[in-house]
């Protein structure tokens, strides 16, 4: 390809209200009446019909986090006393009891319910009450 062999691909402007031929006369494809009819007709950008526009709906200010946070499945220590004594309780293990159905980010432990039993829990997350609880009790805690 040549410098001298390149088209131009620019495009004639639509010539509107000319002629029978052009399919563009009388209304100038603009229809009849209404408000996109008249000279400087039509709405704002944004204009949603009365609607509250997108513009508006959205918060205008800080930042938010929500997409991108940490969610945790919660189990609480009243929940751990079904194990038996000395269990090491693991995720793989509290989704197989049915304590967590979807294990999301991780698992934290909660402070709520009392423990009577040693046990050794593995979890991605603790309360200080939880912590607190199973540690007093003799028990051990394991941040995975």
């Amino acid at each position: 390809m040549k410098l001298n062999e390149l088209e131009t691909n620019k495009k004639n402007r639509k010539r509107v209200g000319r002629g029978p031929g052009s399919g563009n006369g009388k209304t100038s494809g603009k229809g009849h009446k209404g408000q996109n009819a008249r000279s400087g007709g039509g709405v704002r950008p944004g204009f949603e019909g009365g609607q509250l526009p997108l513009y508006r709906r959205l918060s205008k200010r800080g930042f938010n986090n929500y997409n991108f946070r940490t969610v945790y499945a919660t189990v609480n220590v009243g929940d751990l006393e079904r194990f038996e004594e000395g269990t090491v309780v693991t995720k793989e293990l509290l989704i197989e009891v049915g304590l967590v159905k979807k294990e999301l980010d991780g698992i934290k432990i909660l402070g709520n319910g009392n423990l009577t039993k040693k046990l050794t829990v593995k979890a991605d997350k603790f309360s200080s009450t939880a912590k607190a609880k199973i540690e007093d009790i003799g028990g051990t805690t394991e941040v995975i």
